[in-house]
């Protein structure tokens, strides 16, 4: 039986604070297989970059994985323990048991991390030490994690910046981040990550920062770069228009929970959750033409105390009273090779709990002040000039 590249099941991060425990990941499931791009979306706070950060165990304290697995190639990278009810073994010091199974520290540092996995972070001009040159900090990554000389290694560096484009590579070797534009920076960080010819990058949010023709040839870069070596990639973007264009299949986070998952098409021209829609809602969309945008109304709960039945209901136009009581899982609502689910009490995958007999919530008192994009100040609805 073949397995997926990357699967993780289950996965929960928290952070512990004084105010309360931030749920910020709580409890997702996904899988990636080889040579496949599949995007983690959703509206910043969503989640996503613990998620990814998480994959990697790279969350640094107050946060702390809490649960669940993540395997890469049919090896456990981390497990957490459970107990018979299904709640984490915890030791003395009231941290989260990791099973035998689980790859320790070192282990990720010196096996996976680079190696087999790599991740481009958000920004660039954070990721690149200013004080080093960039070919430098190339040549040491490559140095590490591929056991070349130095001068072995340069070579390599040169070669792999000009794969990504960088114009006279072996001239620019020398140079320092602040000498090179903010795509030239991605640009090397993307050369950073493929060096090592990993199965999988995880790319956070890494055209966020950039122009939109600067992205463009981006994510150009990266769909040719990915034909070639066959690389696996988690891509974490809020941005819609990027997922059409280069994902394969879609994860989309909702304050900590995975609500929706397809294949890119069926999401866009066959979406079945009311938040994926209203994310696409208020996308602009170069073949029609609106007078103003469709924003999400309210704003996105508190992971430190989310609301209570589904997270969305808050802001959803079709919650019900039911809403606010059952927490919906993400089951599937059509069977295939990767099945299309859902998180929402609508569907009929979730008949029983009584969400046709109970009553509309009136969430345009709940989400409070109006967004719209009217210029009049977030007037409630219906209050007139008057």
């Amino acid at each position: 039986m073949t397995h997926p590249l990357l699967r993780v099941e289950n996965l929960q991060t928290h952070f512990f604070t004084e105010d309360g425990v931030v749920r910020a990941v709580d409890g997702i499931s996904f899988s990636v297989e080889a040579g496949e791009i599949v995007g983690l979306v959703g509206e910043s706070g969503a989640g996503k970059s613990v998620a990814s950060a998480s994959l990697l165990r790279l969350v640094e304290e107050p946060g702390r994985i809490v649960g669940g697995r993540v395997a890469f190639d049919g090896e456990t990278l981390f497990e957490i323990q459970t107990d018979r009810d299904g709640d984490p073994v915890l030791d003395d010091d009231g941290r989260p048991v990791e099973t035998e199974d689980s790859l320790s520290r070192r282990e990720m540092r010196t096996r996976i991390r680079g190696r087999e996995i790599a991740i481009i972070f958000q920004d660039p001009m954070e990721s690149l030490n200013p004080v080093y040159t960039v070919g430098g900090q190339l040549r040491e990554f490559i140095e590490v994690n591929r056991d070349l000389g130095k001068q072995a290694a340069k070579r390599e560096a040169i070669e792999m910046l000009r794969e990504v484009g960088i114009p006279e590579a072996a001239a620019r070797y020398d140079d320092y981040p602040h000498q090179f534009s903010g795509g030239m920076r991605q640009r090397v960080l993307i050369a950073m990550a493929l060096a090592c010819e990993p199965s999988l990058i995880v790319a956070d949010e890494p055209t966020t920062a950039l122009d939109v023709t600067v992205e463009g040839q981006i994510l150009e870069l990266v769909a040719d770069l990915q034909e070639k070596y066959g690389t696996a990639f988690v891509w974490v973007t809020h941005d819609m228009g990027v997922v059409a264009e280069i994902c394969d299949r879609v994860n989309v986070m909702y304050l900590g929970e995975i609500v929706e998952q397809a294949g890119v098409d069926e999401l866009f021209h066959d979406t079945r959750h009311p938040y994926t829609e209203a994310l696409l809602r208020s996308i602009p969309r170069p073949d029609r033409t609106v007078e103003e945008l469709d924003p999400i109304a309210g704003v996105m709960p508190e992971a430190i105390d989310p609301p209570s039945g589904c997270r969305f209901h808050t802001r959803c136009p079709e919650a019900r009273e039911a809403c606010t009581q059952v927490d919906p899982d993400c089951r599937v609502l059509v069977d295939g090779t990767h099945p299309h689910r859902s998180a929402c009490l609508k569907h009929d995958v979730f008949d029983g709990v009584g969400y046709e007999t109970s009553p509309p919530l009136d969430n345009e008192t709940r989400s409070g002040v109006d967004v719209t994009l009217t210029g009049d100040g977030g007037r409630p609805r219906g209050e007139s000039d008057e």
